[in-house]
C-alpha cells in the first residue's frame, strides 16, 4: 500500500494535537486550523465556514474533499466539539497524556481519537479511485442546530453526495470491535403546560388549580405503551423528565404547572406521529402541547456495507462485531438521508466521563480496520 509521510500515519500524536485544542461545544477555531493544516498536505481540499448565533451558535463545520477520478465517493463523518470537562480530572483535560497504555484528554474516545485514526489511514488510501470527504462538525454535542444538517445544506448547494458514509462515534462496548451501529432511535421532547387560576388555597371555588389537570395528563402517559420493539429496535419509551409548579406559598393555588417528557422511539413511530398522540391527551385536559424533534429513527438494514465493515474488523481484532440499533442519537440520523450511513469506532467506557482515555493500541488497530474499510468499499466500487 502506498505511504506518505510517515508521521502522517501515527494516529497518536494527530489525536494529542486534536486534544490539545479545547474545544466545548458549540466549537470553532483552533481545532479546526488543526485538523485543516493534517488534511492539507494529503491533497484534500478543504472548506471551513462558521455559521449560526447565540445560543445555539457560533458553529464551525468543515468539509475536506479529495477527488481522484470516478468512482466511489467515501464519506467519513464526525465532531470536533466535546462536552465541558468538569472538576476533578488527574490531569488537565486538554493536556492529552499518555499514562501507561492509555491516552487521557476531554475528546480522547468521544471523538477525536477517531478522527486521528481515520486521518492516519488516509495516506494508504490515496491511490483509490474515486472521492474520499470528511464531514466534521462543532456542534454534535450541543443542539446541532448549526452543525450537520448545516453540512448537508452546503454538500447539497455544491452538488456533493456522498456513496456511503461512515460515522466515528465510539460504537465499541467492551473491545474495540465489538459492536456496530447500523440504525438508531428517534428522539423528540415535549413541553406541557397547564394554565389555572391563581387563588387562596381556603377559597378553590374562586381558583383553578392547574395541578391535578396535569398529574391526570401524566398518569395517562404513564400507562402508555408504544410498542414491543422489532427485530432490530427495542421497545420506544416515555420518560418524564421534569415536573414543575414553581409555588413557594403554602397557602396559593398555582396559575400553571408544567412538565418534560422526552420520547426515545423506533422506527414504528414518527416524531410526528408521537406528537399528535400525546397533543389529544394534554389538549382534553386543557393543557398545552410544544415539541422538538432531535431526529427521526434510521435503519441501515444489513448488506454489503456493514458486511465489509465486520469483515475488516474480524481481519484486525478476530472479532465477530454486533450489529446494533442501541443507545441514543447521534448525527447518522441526519446523514441516512443522503446514502446509507454506519457508526463504528472506539471502546465507549470512558466518554463523558472524568479522565476520559483510550487505549494507544485502540487507535493503531482503528486506523488499520478503517484503512481495509475504505479500501474494500472503494475496490468493490471500481
Amino acid at each position: 500500500m502506498p505511504m506518505s509521510n510517515p508521521d502522517m500515519t501515527d494516529p497518536l500524536p494527530l489525536a494529542q494535537r486534536l486534544i490539545a485544542c479545547p474545544s466545548v461545544t458549540p466549537a470553532t477555531g483552533a481545532v479546526f486550523e488543526a485538523l485543516e493544516a493534517m488534511l492539507a498536505p494529503l491533497g484534500f481540499t478543504v472548506d471551513r465556514w462558521i455559521t449560526g448565533d447565540k445560543p445555539d451558535g457560533p458553529v464551525e463545520n468543515l468539509i475536506a474533499l479529495r477527488a481522484n477520478g470516478p468512482g466511489m465517493h467515501f464519506a467519513f463523518a464526525g465532531h470536533l466539539d466535546v462536552v465541558p470537562p468538569g472538576n476533578g480530572w488527574a490531569s488537565d483535560p486538554y493536556q492529552p497524556e499518555v499514562r501507561g497504555e492509555l491516552l487521557h484528554g476531554r475528546g480522547a474516545v468521544d471523538m477525536k481519537g477517531s478522527i486521528a485514526s481515520f486521518v492516519a489511514a488516509l495516506p494508504a488510501c490515496l491511490d483509490l479511485p474515486g472521492s474520499i470527504s470528511l464531514l466534521i462538525t462543532g456542534d454534535e454535542e450541543g443542539v446541532a442546530t448549526y452543525g450537520t444538517r448545516a453540512i448537508m445544506e452546503r454538500m447539497a448547494a455544491q452538488g456533493i453526495k456522498p456513496d456511503l458514509c461512515l460515522v466515528g462515534e465510539p460504537t465499541s462496548v467492551n473491545r474495540l470491535g465489538d459492536m456496530v451501529k447500523i440504525g438508531r432511535r428517534g428522539s423528540v421532547n415535549m413541553w406541557i403546560t397547564v394554565a389555572g387560576t391563581q387563588g387562596h388555597v381556603a377559597y378553590p371555588h374562586l381558583a383553578d388549580n392547574p395541578i391535578p389537570r396535569l398529574v391526570r395528563i401524566l398518569a395517562a402517559i404513564e400507562a402508555i405503551e408504544l410498542d414491543a420493539g422489532n427485530d432490530w429496535f427495542q421497545p420506544s419509551n416515555i420518560e418524564i423528565t421534569d415536573v414543575s409548579v414553581g409555588n413557594e406559598a403554602t397557602n396559593m393555588i398555582p396559575g400553571e404547572a408544567r412538565a418534560r417528557i422526552s420520547i426515545r422511539f423506533n422506527d414504528i413511530h414518527t416524531g410526528a406521529g408521537l406528537t399528535e398522540r400525546i397533543q389529544a391527551l394534554v389538549e382534553a385536559e386543557g393543557g398545552t402541547l410544544t415539541s422538538q424533534i432531535s431526529g427521526e429513527s434510521f435503519l441501515t438494514p444489513p448488506g454489503e456495507f456493514s458486511t465489509l465493515i465486520s469483515e475488516a474488523i474480524t481481519e484486525a481484532t478476530g472479532l465477530t462485531t454486533e450489529l446494533s440499533t442501541t443507545g441514543g442519537t447521534s448525527d447518522a440520523r441526519f446523514l441516512s438521508a443522503l446514502c446509507p450511513v454506519v457508526e463504528f469506532g472506539l471502546c465507549n467506557a470512558t466518554m463523558h466521563k472524568l479522565d476520559e482515555a483510550v487505549a494507544v493500541q485502540d487507535l493503531v488497530t482503528l486506523r488499520d480496520i478503517y484503512t481495509a474499510i475504505v479500501r474494500k468499499a472503494m475496490v468493490q466500487a471500481a
